[in-house]
């Protein structure tokens, strides 16, 4: 049975639009094939999910694109990103509208740039892969891809432009600089990694933050993977409440992430899953102390470091993500 879409939070972005406070993500973590994805896709819209968040670099959208083109586009809320080998000027507007093709749409609620790198790496390639052609970020080229960015709502192709993977100081830069600024920001936000800092200044400016492995990312690929890592899944607090509720833990980090006031795009193939991450967003409510408990298990345990986007070898993960303040070079 259907879950009445008009139940579900959305949040109002800085435009006025208002977008559904869950998505259904649709990274099949390099070993689910995109006819599963697109299955997952097509079992999600007819549960009752609207928002559904893609990219170009998944190789799943001409999969998706059908699925798609069986739905009231007013009703939906699609999202895609440009990939790092694609921010040359002449390379934005292109990349564009073939993930248009592939996804049959004549435009996107949502564009995004999906690192803010122009590194790129193979699809399945070790964590230590470095590309001969990588380079730290630099503004100044970023803002010649923004500008691309820009014009593709000037062409009606998007509605709103945003970013992924984003830090506060190249934020920052971008504000300042921005014709039309970032809608969104796509980030890492589950109980384990609360980023409060980042979740502080993108709401403080505007931008809505999107959370991606709101389930602490238990599918992830293995070069993502480090013995430091922790389980929220397996959190005493997590586990505890969610035996309160007669719910799975999954379930209750939904629920905190909506609630927060992030939008949670978790991904599963499994229709019961699936079911179940959207029953979470329409829940009865996490009490106060629920919120305050799960807020002091914040570890700060970042699980999607994007070691191969770094350009020097034997650099550490963490100059990515500026964590002094200051981007690194």
């Amino acid at each position: 049975m259907q879950i009445d879409p008009a139940s579900i939070p959305r949040r109002q972005l800085a435009s006025g639009a208002f977008m559904p406070a869950i998505g259904l993500g649709t990274f099949g973590s390099d070993h689910v094939s995109r006819h599963q994805v697109a299955a997952a896709v097509g079992a999600a819209l007819a549960l009752g999910y609207r928002h559904i968040d893609c990219a170009s670099v998944y190789g799943n959208e001409a999969a998706i694109g059908p699925v798609l083109a069986g739905a009231k586009r007013e009703k939906l809320w699609v999202v895609s990103k440009l990939w790092n080998d694609r921010h040359a000027e002449s390379d934005v507007i292109p990349q564009c509208c073939r993930s248009l093709a592939d996804l049959r749409l004549d435009h996107l609620d949502m564009y995004l740039v999906h690192w803010p790198f122009s590194n790129f790496h193979p699809p399945g390639c070790a964590v230590d892969s470095r590309s001969p052609d990588a380079r730290p970020y630099l503004h100044e080229n970023f803002m010649r891809t923004w500008r691309q960015m820009e014009k593709l709502v000037d062409l009606g192709l998007t509605r709103h432009i945003g970013t992924s993977n984003m830090s506060i100081p190249k934020l920052q830069l971008l504000l300042r600089d921005a014709r039309i600024r970032p809608a969104v920001n796509e980030m890492e936000l589950h109980p384990h990694f609360q980023q409060p800092a980042l979740f502080d200044f993108v709401r403080s400016h505007g931008i809505a933050p999107v959370g991606y492995s709101p389930l602490g990312s238990p599918g992830r690929p293995t070069r993502d993977r480090t013995p430091e890592d922790t389980v929220d899944l397996e959190d005493p607090t997590i586990v505890a409440i969610a035996r309160r509720r007669g719910v799975h833990p999954a379930a209750v980090c939904i629920r905190w992430a909506v609630q927060r006031g992030q939008t949670p795009i978790p991904f599963s193939t499994n229709l019961r899953n699936i079911r179940a991450n959207l029953e979470a967003a329409v829940a009865e409510p996490l009490t106060d102390a629920e919120m305050t408990a799960i807020a002091a298990i914040d570890r700060n345990c970042r699980l999607i470091k994007g070691q191969v986007f770094l350009w020097k070898q034997d650099q550490p993960w963490e100059d990515l993500w500026d964590l002094d303040g200051a981007i690194a070079q």
